[in-house]
């Protein structure tokens, strides 16, 4: 996390308790200030305290965390807690006598001449409260240390497997050029085989993380734009956004690391992107051709319960995979729009990314993970239903500009 010295960082801190005092935790995260990128995240449950306790204790961690980085920097503080702001700036006096100590602990990490103070409304905080809320929903720790980015916008080099192995290529190959030789050279075990070094788009599917409806075994689609995660579901958002940041590290370390991330435009799969989003250090963007397949009048329904009120008819939607829902999308309704998608990310993205490719992660949702599955493979949609894709599972498509694909294996962060 070394970088250049006097830089300015801004820190971001929150903390809070259900209950005054009550189960209480913080978090805090350090951004570069001249580009906005998260480079560090620090949260943790502390028991059972007050609300000004955990708020403090998040402006320590944070503090600290911009310390780390550089002891020189000019730090930015901005809570949402106009007590600790005017505490810490020297105006109010403070007469507690935990927030007395923590607010002393503070005033050591850094010189004072290079902190300042800031108060943002609590909308303008939301990055730290959500860190905050993980803390407590998880009862854990986090922390995070993101690696600056590259000024020159290169795709970090990939660590490439060298190993060649013929197991896993599929039955249908790209046309080879005439004279073309294998190279195996820089393909790593299993993947598909090509006759050139053409680069491609990995497309990272994430869905989203356990929401009400999922426990409930309910049609959950997009004509509607709720419910939110449980407190289950953000732990797994952040378990899955753990394994996207190790993707070209220690996960699939042959693939680009992830630059972007598109999410639908529902609830559940924002809150899912937030969490990658965070992790990775890059903003989410909204595309609506990636939300969830429109359930039409099964909206909130179980299945015995559709399957009751349209008898046969749920069984039709799963087999042909062309058979809508009631007012609402068949399977190959959401491959229609989703292959657009994706082909607009290709071509988007892929032009000047250079010779190793580039990642961009994609946040939705079962029926729409299976779709890109499915396009992406040529598998008939009677087909994309034998598709698995729990809570939070990451699945991995390469895209190449000639309409060759590739699929990697599905992981649940939980079983890894």
């Amino acid at each position: 996390m070394s970088g250049a010295r006097g830089r300015q960082l801004v820190v971001e801190a929150d903390g809070g308790s259900r209950g005054n005092p009550g189960p209480a935790g913080f978090g805090a995260l350090v951004r570069d200030a001249a580009t906005g990128q998260v480079l560090a995240e620090r949260a943790a449950y502390l028991g059972t305290t007050t609300n000004n306790v955990a708020e403090y204790s998040g402006l320590v961690a944070g503090l600290r965390a911009a310390a780390e980085i550089d002891p020189d920097a000019r730090v930015t503080v901005r809570m949402d807690s106009r007590l600790v702001v005017e505490q810490m700036s020297g105006r109010w006096q403070i007469k507690h006598d935990d927030m007395r100590r923590l607010a002393a602990e503070a005033a050591t990490v850094l010189p004072a001449a290079q902190v300042t103070y800031e108060w943002v409304p609590r909308a303008q905080n939301a990055a730290a409260d959500a860190l905050a809320n993980e803390a407590m929903d998880t009862r854990g720790t986090v922390v995070r240390d993101h690696e600056p980015a590259d000024p020159s916008g290169a795709a970090a080099d990939p660590v490439p497997d060298t190993a060649a192995d013929p197991e896993g290529v599929p039955t249908t190959l790209p046309a080879v050029p005439e004279g073309a030789a294998l190279d195996t050279a820089a393909r790593p075990s299993g993947a598909t085989v090509r006759f050139d070094d053409a680069p491609a788009l990995t497309v990272v599917l994430v869905r989203h993380g356990q929401t009400p409806l999922t426990v409930a075994g309910a049609f959950s689609g997009s004509s509607v734009p709720g419910p939110s995660l449980t407190a289950r579901g953000r732990t797994q958002a952040a378990q899955a956004a753990d394994l996207v940041f190790r993707i070209g590290r220690q996960a699939w370390p042959d693939l680009p690391r992830p630059s972007a991330v598109v999410a639908s435009p529902m609830v559940r799969a924002q809150e899912t992107a937030r969490a990658v989003s965070r992790r990775l250090g890059v903003p989410v963007t909204t595309d609506d051709r990636f939300a969830e397949v429109d359930f039409g009048a099964w909206e909130g329904l179980t299945a015995a319960e559709v399957d009751a009120g349209w008898p046969g008819l749920l069984a039709a939607w799963y087999t042909t995979g062309t058979t809508p829902a009631p007012g609402g999308e068949s399977a190959a309704d959401v491959g229609a729009r989703v292959r657009q998608g994706l082909r607009d990310l290709v071509d988007t993205m892929l032009p000047g990314a250079g010779p190793a490719g580039c990642t961009v992660v994609v946040v939705g949702h079962a029926v729409q993970v299976r779709a890109a599955i499915g396009t992406a493979v040529g598998a008939p949609p009677e087909q994309w239903s034998r598709v698995r894709v729990p809570p939070a599972s990451v699945s991995i498509l390469r895209l190449w500009a000639d309409g060759t694909s590739e699929l990697t294996a599905q992981g649940v962060p939980s079983d890894l």
